[in-house]
């Protein structure tokens, strides 16, 4: 083999959980054990990390990722970096859901390869090509633009177990919520997750959980969240909760990390389905975790638009869960969903009394506008303003401490989205 390339990785915003886990990878496999990984925070550190690897000879590859909300402010990091640095020696390789679901956009922005799918075993896979002397842009799950600036790509990643990676990269300290889910079953038509990561669960195993909870408490760091698509549905193969699987995953956490750690499950970066939310889920919650809140995805009080996004309950479901909540000592903080396509304004009048009842029974709302993601059924679609009313009682509930969420950049973030769609003239198809 030729001398090992090194990896930085630009370790900011969206991204930072999901390069702990490709970085992570590397440690995982005899091949890429050894390598060289530095962090960035931003671009000057990532000026000086490369400068100093190239300085030494070494080849550096860049890792990002990015969500489509953050896509822009990527791209004009990539051009501060290329400025500074130019193209010798280095290569820069971007992954995510956006790079996933738009690898053409992405690689046009400048970024010399895309990582398609899941990112682990391809970030393996492409280090150990380059270690050897090879080309890895032949590699599944690797896309690049040929001389004539055309998209090749070989389809998307192998998928593994959750279980064959690291959930975090402990070598490096970079502790992150553990992804303890992937897929999901749900398929809501807003959602990149599904179309990215298939609709089916994987879950990882309570044992491999347990490990890595271990692996915390000997660094003494214990504070534990979890990633996963719908919270009670750990365990589960189908729209069917698996209780016993969630009381079995939080106790092998709690006992690891012991009584004075904080455990939250349900809660952010993850949520539970309202249909899910019962008496028992609820006490299995108060005796393992340190919530004192579970946020529910609602999306709407339209019955309409709960049908047409493929969501799965109704709203009596988020009624009745908000209900048992306030019954289990835990504030409810609803996930709502605003400006829909085709959303109406008695959509809108719809979701607004189901807010001010919630809130009435002692429920937040986090409150969130629709963006058209890439890669989702509603990519191409145009988002609906936010009406008079839905603004209005957005404002008192604010003013109140009773809605919180960042929805008003949401609407920023869509309309950007909406301008690049147009200016490539795709109609919102992904490449």
């Amino acid at each position: 083999m030729t001398r090992r390339p090194a990896l930085v990785v630009f370790h900011t915003r969206t991204g930072v959980a999901a390069l702990n886990v490709v970085s992570a990878a590397l440690d995982a496999d005899p091949r890429t054990a050894d390598t060289d990984v530095r962090f960035a925070r931003d671009p000057d550190e990532l000026i000086t990390a490369v400068r100093a690897l190239r300085d030494d000879g070494v080849f550096v590859v860049v890792a990002w990722s990015f969500y489509s909300t953050d896509f822009s402010l990527a791209a004009r990091d990539l051009a501060t970096v290329d400025a500074a640095l130019g193209r010798d020696g280095v290569l820069h390789f971007a992954g995510g859901v956006h790079a996933t679901a738009e690898p053409f956009e992405t690689l046009r922005a400048g970024f010399d390869l895309v990582c398609v799918g899941e990112g682990e075993a391809t970030v393996v896979e492409v280090f150990v090509r380059l270690a050897e002397g090879r080309d890895p842009r032949e590699l599944p799950g690797v896309a690049h633009l040929d001389d004539a600036g055309a998209l090749v790509t070989h389809g998307p990643g192998p998928r593994h177990p959750l279980d064959a990676f690291p959930g975090f990269n402990a070598r490096h300290v970079r502790w992150n919520p553990l992804e303890v889910t992937r897929g999901c079953v749900y398929a809501c038509t807003f959602c990149q997750t599904p179309y990215v990561f298939k609709a089916r669960f994987r879950h990882r195993s309570v044992e491999n959980v347990r490990a890595h909870a271990r692996a915390m408490a000997l660094a003494d760091a214990r504070y534990m969240r979890f990633v996963t698509p719908t919270a009670l549905s750990y365990g589960s193969d189908d729209e069917t909760p698996n209780l016993d699987a969630v009381e079995a995953l939080l106790a092998a956490v709690r006992e690891e990390l012991g009584r004075d750690a904080k455990v939250y499950f349900g809660t952010f970066p993850s949520e539970c389905r309202p249909e899910h939310v019962t008496p028992r889920a609820l006490a299995i919650l108060k005796r393992w975790c340190d919530n004192d809140s579970v946020i529910i995805g609602a999306q709407s009080g339209s019955e309409r638009l709960l049908t047409a996004t493929r969501r799965g309950h109704s709203v009596d479901d988020v009624i009745r869960a908000v209900e048992h909540c306030a019954a289990a000592g835990l504030r409810a903080d609803v996930d709502l969903l605003y400006g829909l396509p085709g959303e109406t304004d008695d959509d809108q009048r719809a979701t607004v009394a189901l807010a001010e009842r919630l809130v009435a029974m002692g429920a937040r709302i986090h409150s969130h506008a629709f963006m058209p993601l890439p890669g989702t059924p509603l990519r191409g679609a145009e988002p609906v303003p936010v009406g008079p009313e839905l603004d209005a009682m957005l404002r008192r509930m604010e003013a109140a401490g009773r809605s919180y969420g960042p929805w008003r950049h949401h609407v920023l973030r869509a309309d950007e989205l909406v301008k690049r769609r147009r200016a490539r003239g795709d109609g919102g198809r992904a490449r």
